[in-house]
C-alpha cells in the first residue's frame, strides 16, 4: 500500500502567557494585600507575580508598558520597606493602593498619546496586516481608555476609603471589584460588537 503522507497544519506563534489580565494580576494582587500593615509583603507579593508573570515574554524581547512599569514599581516599593523606618512610612502606608491605582491609570491613559497599551496583547494574537486598520486602532483605543478610567476611579474610591474610614469595605473592595468587572467583560465583548457594526 502507497504510504500516506500527512500534510503538516502550519504553526501558529503560541500566545504568550503574559495576556492584558496577567499583566493586571500583580496590580490586583497589591490592590488586595495591601493594608496599613500590609503593604510591604503586598509589595513583595506583587513583585514576584510580575517577574514569573512576563519573564518569559521579557527573556524573549517582549517589553510590555505595564509589565516593566509593575516590575519598578514593586520593586521600588519593596527597597523603601526595607530602607525606611515605619515613621518615614506612614504615608504609604495609607495611600499605597491610591498611588498603585493611579499609576496604572497614568500609565494607560497616557499610552493613549503614543500605542495603546491594549495594542500590546492584542498585536500576538492578530496578523500584522491589521495592526495599523482602523478597526484595530479604534479598538485599542476604546479599551485602553476604559481600563484608564476603571483604574482611575479605583484611585479615587481607595483616597475615599483612607479619607472615610467608617465606609472602607465599600471604597477599598466593592467599588473597585465592580469596577475591574465591568472593565474586564466589557473588553471581552467590545471588540467583537465593534467589528460587527462595522461589517
Amino acid at each position: 500500500m502507497a504510504r500516506q503522507t500527512a500534510t503538516k497544519a502550519p504553526v501558529r506563534k503560541p500566545v504568550t502567557t503574559g495576556g492584558v489580565f496577567l499583566s493586571f494580576a500583580p496590580w490586583i494582587i497589591f490592590g488586595v494585600v495591601a493594608g496599613p500593615s500590609t503593604w510591604e509583603y503586598a509589595a513583595l507579593a506583587a513583585l514576584v507575580a510580575s517577574i514569573v508573570l512576563s519573564g518569559q515574554d521579557l527573556l524573549h524581547g517582549r517589553l510590555r508598558v505595564l509589565d516593566i512599569t509593575g516590575i519598578v514599581f514593586f520593586a521600588v516599593l519593596s527597597v523603601l520597606a526595607l530602607a525606611l523606618d515605619r515613621a518615614q512610612l506612614d504615608w504609604l502606608e495609607q495611600y499605597a493602593q491610591v498611588i498603585s491605582n493611579g499609576l496604572v491609570a497614568v500609565v494607560a491613559l497616557g499610552s493613549l498619546f503614543t500605542d495603546p497599551f491594549t495594542a500590546q496583547y492584542a498585536r500576538e494574537q492578530t496578523p500584522p496586516e491589521v495592526w495599523d486598520s482602523p478597526v484595530f486602532r479604534h479598538i485599542n483605543r476604546v479599551l485602553t481608555a476604559v481600563w484608564g478610567a476603571a483604574f482611575a476611579l479605583m484611585a479615587v474610591s481607595t483616597w475615599l476609603a483612607v479619607r472615610h474610614p467608617a465606609q472602607d469595605d465599600w471604597f477599598n473592595w466593592v467599588v473597585p471589584i465592580a469596577l475591574l468587572v465591568v472593565a474586564v467583560k466589557f473588553t471581552a465583548r467590545y471588540p467583537e460588537s465593534y467589528k460587527a457594526r462595522t461589517t
